[in-house]
């Protein structure tokens, strides 16, 4: 409804590429928006072979990722549509905006290795980003852009890239099911152009909306720190492999050994902490289970993303 509500002056399509929606919406949408294109995957296709059915189809000249839940507050779309067209930039994005209106990361600066992975680690990341701050290092996401502000990727919700692009980067990779495959993307995409974020330009994103009732985990984090469950589960396998494919095997061994000496790190620190705050020094052992699990199934994959041949990276 927003994207029709701000109709860009320039002939554009509006595809959408269906992982699963009900008959009932499709129908309903169709006879609103006759011209909309609607493209059945067939299957819960994930994030990169959805979007890459729909750039397949796709006439235009540029592409838009838009995310389903995202909604247009103003011309954003056609205004970012013509700044990209008069630079050099290869793709572009806005600044995402949560339902409140405060700022969204939407975009951010590689690290070497993909060491900020090791973040979300219980204790063991909480130390890491103590030493980084340690040590005055820049965080590397940008949460609030300024009016032109230099990435290195792109968030996905809304994702601006020349077809001319494309053409040479190629489109998404097909291995990833859900998250990182925008990073991998972006990191091919700057071979050929830099990216940037237009920090003037807003669209909302209801971030987490849509996989958190996917996964049907109850889970009501809208972030990427929980490491317990499906959810969890599919982020690390993906930020591994992405780290595979953009910094190669010894990266990948660095992350996944990390991940292991966090789950001793994580057994001990929630003992003794809650030991000494007098609480069961038991109690969080579901989540060290939990956790232990999924790096568990992570060994598993990783002949498979360290050969680094094709495989879709389902988890769930």
């Amino acid at each position: 409804q927003s994207i029709y509500t701000y109709l860009p002056e320039f002939d554009f399509e509006v595809i959408v590429s269906n992982n699963g929606c009900d008959l009932i919406a499709k129908e309903r949408l169709l006879k609103k928006y006759s011209k909309l294109i609607w493209i059945e995957t067939g299957y819960n296709a994930g994030f990169a072979r959805a979007n890459n059915i729909g750039l397949k189809s796709a006439k235009g000249e540029v592409y838009l990722l838009l995310n389903p839940d995202t909604i247009c507050l103003d011309n954003s779309i056609e205004i970012c549509y013509k700044r990209l067209m008069q630079s050099s930039y290869a793709a572009v994005g806005v600044q995402l905006l949560n339902h409140d209106h405060s700022s969204q990361i939407s975009g951010s600066h590689f690290v070497k290795g993909g060491i900020n992975h090791l973040l979300p680690l219980p204790y063991w990341g909480s130390f890491l980003r103590w030493i980084g701050y340690s040590l005055k290092m820049e965080p590397p996401s940008v949460e609030q852009a300024s009016k032109e502000e230099p990435v290195d990727w792109i968030s996905g919700a809304f994702l601006m890239v020349k077809r001319s692009i494309t053409d040479k980067a190629g489109l998404l990779d097909e291995d990833f099911f859900l998250y990182a495959e925008e990073v991998e993307w972006c990191s091919r995409l700057r071979k050929y152009g830099s990216l940037c974020l237009y920090g003037d330009l807003h669209i909302i994103h209801l971030e987490g909306a849509s996989i958190n009732k996917a996964t049907q985990t109850g889970n009501s984090s809208i972030g990427y720190y929980n490491l317990y469950d499906k959810k969890g589960l599919q982020l690390m396998v993906s930020n591994h492999l992405r780290v595979r494919k953009q910094y190669g095997v010894l990266w990948f061994l660095f992350l996944l050994l990390n991940y292991t000496w966090g789950v001793f790190v994580f057994a001990i620190g929630s003992f003794l902490h809650r030991l000494f705050t007098f609480r069961n020094p038991l109690g969080s052992f579901k989540k060290v289970g939990a956790f232990a699990a999924n790096v568990l199934r992570l060994w598993l994959l990783s002949p498979l993303i360290i050969r680094n041949k094709p495989h879709f990276y389902k988890m769930f």
